[in-house]
């Protein structure tokens, strides 16, 4: 049994929804020839579990009518609830057949507009939009779509039921990144999903939600469709994860910012789990750890063109004879530095500048700490600048008034670029030919990390530079096709 997942760009109009119904069909029938070049998987008709995402752009339309209407705007909303009745009544117009199948799909996507419409009502009524209030909405999309994906597929032969992950994956209530209780959605996962298989039925799940053990809607946080597929190929013990989407696989570097970047054939989960983490969007990075507790491999393959193989994660990639894989980026960053000659010797103040960060909910992207111990810097998004910036003048007044602290400061406008590869452990001479390209093109380093895991050098640039030190190092390394 395998899992699909198919993302926004994969689900975003009849068209890739068609392609996208004949990729399922082609692996539960075993017609391989619809698969492409990854017909090569299959020596059988195999069970599959669907995912699906909103269609691309929904998720976005729907938290921005939900934001203006707490801010008393009572239209967006309204225009919002036509806007995606006709996107979706397009959709089933141009690729659901069925009269009495079609009429039935569009009323029960009425319904759940309807009650898109109600909640907005309330937000705005109440002037106020809560988190949990904010997952009911966004939740919206996969609720629609996971409908017309499942009628499609009956339409081209496959029986397929539609399910709302709230029946399936249990969480916290951590509204707006909700995380999993394993335990409860494994039982919940084996009575609703195991007997359908068994019968030979397509169950077609909701991505990016789940729900309390109270039934709450809760969301896994943007992106959370590739973690609804890991969960679920984790509690069924899945043979692999396929993960499609609009690009060729996980590439040496974006495409856009490199023309020569090509596809990489295989990579490890913690290579995989590093470029995702600093900014390569092909996969969520919380999608790793389910995978690797039951070593499932994952493929990333494109929906638009299933002849290329894509890229295998694996718990150990074949070696390549290359020691770093792949450069990847973060922009819109902001570096803060905590410093002051006071701080050497003292214990305890690393751990009073993250505690404060932490009690603000900022995630922090790198760290670096200089030997003296006279300062600390680390990076987080450039938008969390000012909050932290006030955390730590709180934290460290009493310092700062004595002098043991002499600055708390902000250099914005950064991005890091991450060098990543699971080669680079214990090979002399990475850091020299990555500073070194750097430096004959005259981009300045501003802060650096490493871990002892040796998988990432970190970087911190000005993000006028980022691009360019990307284009350098990939050139450096010869990563290129």
């Amino acid at each position: 049994m395998i899992v699909m997942k198919f993302g926004g760009t994969s689900v975003g109009d009849a068209e890739s929804i068609a392609q996208a119904t004949q990729i399922v069909r082609g692996a539960v029938t075993g017609e391989s020839d619809r698969l492409g070049g990854m017909g090569q998987a299959f020596e059988s008709p195999q069970p599959v579990v669907v995912v699906v995402s909103a269609m691309s752009g929904v998720t976005d339309s729907l938290v921005k009518a939900a934001t203006s209407a707490a801010n008393r705007d009572g239209q967006t909303f309204r225009q919002a609830k036509e806007s995606l009745l006709d996107r979706h009544g397009a959709v089933i117009e141009a690729i659901v057949g069925d009269g009495e199948a079609r009429s039935a799909l569009l009323g029960e996507i009425e319904t759940l507009l309807r009650e898109f419409e109600s909640l907005c009502q309330s937000i705005y009524i109440l002037g106020e939009l809560t988190a949990r209030g904010l997952d009911a909405v966004s939740s919206l999309g996969e609720r629609l779509l996971v409908r017309v994906f499942a009628v499609t597929l009956r339409s081209v032969g496959v029986e397929a039921n539609p399910l709302e992950a709230t029946t399936l994956i249990v969480t916290d209530d951590n509204y707006g990144g909700a995380t999993p209780l394993m335990d409860e959605t494994r039982a919940k996962v084996q009575a609703n999903l195991v007997p359908l298989l068994a019968e030979g039925i397509t169950p077609v799940v909701t991505g990016f939600i789940g729900a309390t053990p109270s039934g709450i809607v809760t969301t896994l946080g943007r992106g959370g469709s590739d973690y609804t597929a890991a969960i679920l190929g984790n509690c069924l013990d899945s043979r692999e994860i396929w993960i499609w989407t609009d690009v060729d696989g996980i590439m040496t570097a974006n495409p856009r910012v490199v023309p020569g970047a090509r596809t990489l054939p295989e990579i490890s989960y913690a290579e995989a789990a590093e470029l995702s983490y600093f900014g390569a969007k092909v996969l969520y990075s919380k999608t790793i750890l389910p995978a690797l507790e039951k070593d499932i491999p994952i493929r990333i393959v494109n929906t638009f063109n299933p002849d290329h193989p894509g890229t295998l994660v694996v718990a150990e990639a074949e070696p390549t004879g290359k020691a770093v894989k792949a450069i990847t980026a973060i922009k819109r960053l902001s570096l803060i530095t905590v410093e002051g000659r006071g701080m050497i010797g003292v214990p305890g103040i690393a751990a009073k500048v993250f505690s404060a960060v932490a009690r603000e909910g900022i995630s922090v992207l790198m760290i670096s700490q200089s030997s003296s111990e006279q300062s600390i810097c680390f990076v987080v998004q450039q938008e969390t600048n000012g909050r932290a910036l006030r955390a730590l003048e709180n934290e460290f007044e009493l310092e700062l008034a004595r002098r043991n602290i002499d600055r708390i400061w902000a250099q914005g406008d950064v991005a890091i670029v991450a060098v990543v590869g699971a080669g680079m452990k214990g090979t002399p001479g990475i850091g020299a030919k990555v500073f070194g390209a750097l430096g004959r093109n005259a981009i300045n380093v501003i802060s650096v990390a490493q871990g002892s895991s040796e998988y990432n050098i970190s970087l911190v640039v000005d993000e006028k530079d980022v691009d360019d030190a990307v284009r350098y190092i990939h050139q450096e390394f010869e990563l290129g096709g």
